[in-house]
């Protein structure tokens, strides 16, 4: 039996009608029509509607942000098929019970895999709507068994100069291998997504393949891509975008829409795609709209200081 979540959002509204069809056709088929995709083998959940603006594939993988391929939105799409992502194996690390390298295989059977419609927050505030495929990553801390003295979890990007020709421009400024993280309670929350797919398909390597973080109720640079390490500890790790702007880029990241950016305001976004007339603007909610299930995390945290 599937329950149904808050926040949970419209198969329909987000997904064009070919792509629907073949996800329709991926689960029935137990995944036999996603011949070779790693997640044909252990199928997921199917999501519930509410209402929500489309997102159609196509933009949801032709505008990223994904700087080791390029700084341009649309240079992962032309550029990250010269990343590899098979083998592909991701080392936990630190306190934890149970470190060492793990193929993605391993993984993959750690949790149930299910659909969930996120809204993606931009910390320059643009917005989407996408459906992922993954499981909690709380599945993955209860197989690995963190310590009780780890605070924080800290995860790291692969960093490949030849498969990656953006962390090979002479304009980068970011020192390599890009760092998030996240406190061990951020980790464990129910909504934080260990993702494997997207539009019931494997993820594109422009969105983070294989396997990456979806944290809806942050800003998108929050979700880290393409994991290759992940890190018990009990000390705040200072993070790629608080290494290079740690004025404007802070630990938390939460989307709040009180808190400006030093050179915009946050209080509203450009909900893309859009249409004829351009992107509709929209207010921005707080935690981006999934307050109920994360506000607790942060009682009595002041927002506007840990941003």
């Amino acid at each position: 039996m599937i329950k149904r979540h808050a926040w949970q959002t419209s198969e329909s509204q987000v997904t064009p009608e070919d792509v629907y069809k073949q996800r329709r056709s991926f689960l029935k088929l137990g995944g036999a029509a996603a011949a070779g995709s790693i997640l044909a083998p252990y199928g997921y959940a199917q999501s519930w509607r509410t209402d929500e603006d489309p997102a159609p594939f196509e933009a949801a993988t032709t505008y990223n942000n994904f700087y080791e391929f390029g700084m341009d939105k649309t240079d992962p799409a032309k550029y990250a098929h010269e990343m590899s992502v098979d083998p592909w194996s991701v080392k936990i690390e630190g306190m934890v019970e149970k470190p060492g390298s793990y193929n993605l295989e391993d993984i993959l059977k750690w949790g149930d895999q299910e659909e969930r419609i996120y809204r993606l927050r931009c910390v320059e505030a643009w917005s989407m709507v996408i459906p992922w495929v993954g499981y909690p990553l709380a599945s993955l801390l209860k197989q690995v068994k963190p310590l009780s003295k780890a605070k924080y979890v800290v995860f790291k990007t692969l960093a490949d100069r030849k498969q990656m020709r953006g962390m090979r421009s002479r304009f980068s400024l970011i020192d390599w291998p890009y760092i998030e993280g996240l406190t061990i309670e951020e980790a464990a929350n129910p909504l934080t997504l260990l993702t494997f797919g997207m539009y019931g398909q494997t993820l594109p390597n422009q969105n983070g393949a294989p396997v990456r973080l979806v944290i809806p109720w942050k800003y998108g640079f929050k979700s880290i891509k393409s994991i290759v390490s992940i890190e018990f500890t009990n000390r705040q790790p200072r993070t790629t975008w608080q290494q290079l702007q740690p004025k404007e880029y802070g630990f938390y990241a939460n989307v709040n829409p009180e808190v400006s950016h030093p050179r915009w305001s946050q209080a509203r976004e450009r909900r893309l795609p859009g249409g004829i007339f351009g992107a509709e603007r929209i207010d921005t909610q707080m935690f981006n709209g999934y307050g109920e299930q994360v506000a607790h995390l942060y009682k009595g945290l002041d927002l506007t200081k840990n941003y």
